[in-house]
């Protein structure tokens, strides 16, 4: 998320967010100000980029450790705890 915050693009479209929302007038029915629509679009699409941005990391991330886990699965179950359990597992079902 921090990286999404200082996205270049991201900067970009939030300054024009902000430009856009501090150019309609403060006090009046902003619903009905012409540059509150101008504002509303850049909003949204503003989320839908950091949106768009957070999912494509989430992604990247889950494959990363995908990958990882298939590179060494000796890693999961070298571990001694993880051995315990199995073995544990691997008696009761003998039973």
């Amino acid at each position: 998320m921090a990286r999404i915050e200082r996205h270049p693009e991201l900067r970009k479209l939030r300054a024009e967010e902000s430009s856009a929302f501090e150019a309609m007038f403060s006090g009046t029915d902003r619903t009905k100000l012409p540059g509150f629509i101008d504002w509303e679009d850049k909003h949204h699409y503003k989320r839908g980029v950091e949106n768009e941005h957070l999912y494509i990391k989430g992604l990247r991330d889950g494959i990363q450790l995908a990958i990882t886990l298939l590179d060494y699965p000796s890693a999961v179950f070298d571990n001694p705890k993880t051995m315990a359990r199995s073995e544990k597992r691997d008696t009761e079902s003998e039973l």
